[in-house]
């Protein structure tokens, strides 16, 4: 019983520095966050175009921002690790 639970805990472990190539799985996932980052920005943009509130349109357009933000917060972060791997010489093909 003892050694399932620290075989439990090593598995939930936090990685303590990022690998030097993700998963396809990873890389799909990514995809995804950006993609639900975006169409979320897109979505909030257009339904504060059709409010007739302030109040709540400004709340909206806040939303649109958020998502935005996090998506070029993602964006930035890839661009950055790839301009790193480019400049060292060590992009894998």
């Amino acid at each position: 019983m003892q050694q399932q639970n620290m075989n439990t805990q090593n598995q939930q472990g936090i990685m303590q520095t990022p690998p030097s190539v993700i998963s396809t799985k990873d890389a799909l996932y990514v995809n995804d966050m950006m993609s639900w980052n975006l169409l979320a920005a897109k979505k909030a943009n257009f339904f504060a175009q059709q409010c007739q509130d302030p109040e709540v349109r400004a709340e909206i357009e806040k939303c649109s921002a958020m998502h935005q933000r996090h998506y070029h917060q993602i964006l930035g972060h890839l661009n950055s690790h790839l301009n790193q791997n480019q400049s060292s010489g060590t992009m894998q093909q």
